[in-house]
C-alpha cells in the first residue's frame, strides 16, 4: 500500500501529534533510513520497509502535510499493511510435488520463487489401434461401406479424448480380425510404447483375439469388470508395456475410455489418479434397469433453485454414440440398485472434468 511508514506504538500514544517525515522508500530501490520516536517515512507498494517502523497508515488516512511533517486521522489502525520476508513461501517449503502437472498457477508460484528450470518426466508413449473386419476408415465414401460395415470411431474418440493430456499419442491404425496380423502388432507396438490402448477384440467371440494374444505374449491381469457399459475390458503386460483392451461397442469405448483409460495415463504421467468429481442429482425421470452391474448412464443435468436435476439422455444402448452428443454427466447407478423412480439421488459425473 501506498502511504507512510512509521511506529505503531507512537501513533496509538499520540495520534493526532505530527510526524516528522525523514524521506522516502521506493520499490526496487535500497533503504537507508532508520526512524526514531514520532518519525515517518513515505513508502510505496513494494518498497523496502525503513528500519524501525512496524506499522504503514495509507495515504488516504493524511489529513495536513507539510514538506517535513504528516499528519493522521484519529483512529485504531486495523493491519500494518506490512508483507514481512517467507509471508508467501519460506525457506524449504515445498513450492511443487513431484508427479504435479506443471500449470500456469504453479508456474507463476515458482516465477516468484525465481526458479527457471525444474526436472520433468518424459512424455509416456500412448499407441492406440482398434481391431474388426467391420471398421472402414472415416472419410470411406458411403458408397464404399458394404453390408455391416461401420466407420472405425472409437480409435477417433479415444485420440481426441486424450490428446490434451501430457503423452506421446501414437495413432496405430486398425487392424483385421487376424491372429497372426494381431500378434505381430502387439509384439511390435509394446517394444516401443508404454502403453497400448485397443479398441476391440477383448470379448468371447471367436475373432476376438486381444487377450489371448497378451496372455501369449505377456500376463493378462484380468478380464472383464463389473460395469455398465464396459464389462469385457482387459489388462495386461507385454514385457515392459502394459496393455489395457476396451470393449468395441462405441459408448463402452468412450466410457471405459473416461473411467480406465484416463486415469492410467495420468499414473503413467507419475501423478496421482484423481477420483472424479461427483455430485448429488435428483432423477427427473425414471431409470428403469436390471441390477448386478454398476452402470454409468449418459446424462444431463440442470442446476435449479432447489439443487441439481437430472435425466438420462434416450435409451442406452452401448452402440447409441448419440446419448454422448447432448449429455453433459454420467449418471453412477449402484451395481445393487434396480429401477429408480422420479425424485431418486444419484451420484453424477459431470463431463467437463475430462477435458482437461
Amino acid at each position: 500500500m501506498d502511504g507512510y511508514a512509521l511506529r505503531r506504538t507512537d501513533f496509538l500514544e499520540a495520534p493526532a501529534r505530527a510526524f516528522h517525515l525523514r524521506g522516502t522508500s521506493l520499490a526496487g530501490h535500497p533503504c537507508n533510513i532508520e526512524l526514531g520516536a514520532f518519525e515517518c517515512a513515505r513508502i510505496f507498494t513494494g518498497a523496502v520497509l525503513p528500519a524501525g517502523a512496524d506499522q504503514v497508515l495509507l495515504q488516504e488516512e493524511v489529513t495536513t502535510a507539510t514538506a517535513d511533517e504528516i499528519c493522521f486521522k484519529t483512529h485504531s489502525p486495523d493491519e500494518s499493511y506490512i508483507r514481512p520476508v517467507g509471508n508467501d513461501v519460506s525457506a524449504g517449503d515445498l513450492l511443487l510435488a513431484a508427479g504435479e502437472r506443471l500449470n500456469p498457477f504453479n508456474m507463476a508460484g515458482l516465477a516468484a520463487a525465481g526458479i527457471v528450470t525444474v526436472p520433468v518426466k518424459s512424455k509416456p508413449r500412448i499407441g492406440i489401434f482398434s481391431s474388426g473386419d467391420e471398421l472402414r476408415p472415416i472419410g470411406t465414401s458411403v458408397a464404399d461401406i458394404g453390408p455391416g460395415d461401420i466407420f472405425d470411431s472409437n480409435r477417433f474418440s479415444l485420440l481426441r479424448l486424450f490428446h490434451r493430456l501430457p503423452v506421446e499419442l501414437q495413432d496405430l491404425g486398425c487392424i483385421r480380425d487376424d491372429p497372426d496380423e494381431t500378434k505381430a502388432l502387439l509384439h511390435e507396438a509394446a517394444a516401443n510404447c508404454d502403453l497400448l490402448i485397443t479398441s476391440g477384440g477383448v470379448s468371447v467371440g471367436d475373432a476376438d483375439y486381444v487377450g489371448n494374444t497378451i496372455r501369449e505374449l505377456g500376463h493378462l491381469n484380468f478380464w472383464r469388470i463389473n460395469m455398465k457399459p464396459g464389462k469385457p475390458v482387459a489388462f495386461g503386460r507385454i514385457d515392459a508395456c502394459h496393455i489395457l483392451g476396451l470393449p468395441g461397442n462405441p459408448v463402452s469405448t468412450m466410457v471405459t475410455g473416461l473411467l480406465l483409460g484416463r486415469p492410467a495415463l495420468l499414473r503413467l504421467c507419475g501423478g496421482a489418479s484423481p477420483t472424479p468429481l461427483a455430485f448429488p442429482a435428483k432423477l427427473d425421470e425414471p431409470i428403469t434397469r436390471q441390477p448386478g452391474r454398476r452402470e454409468y448412464q449418459r446424462g444431463t443435468y440442470t442446476q435449479t433453485k432447489s439443487g441439481i436435476t437430472v435425466r438420462a439422455t434416450g435409451a442406452q444402448g452401448s452402440n447409441r454414440l448419440s446419448t454422448f452428443a447432448t449429455a453433459n454427466c454420467l449418471i453412477c447407478v449402484p451395481a445393487e440398485t434396480a429401477s429408480l423412480p422420479t425424485g431418486s439421488q444419484v451420484d453424477i459425473l459431470p463431463l467437463f472434468q475430462f477435458t482437461e
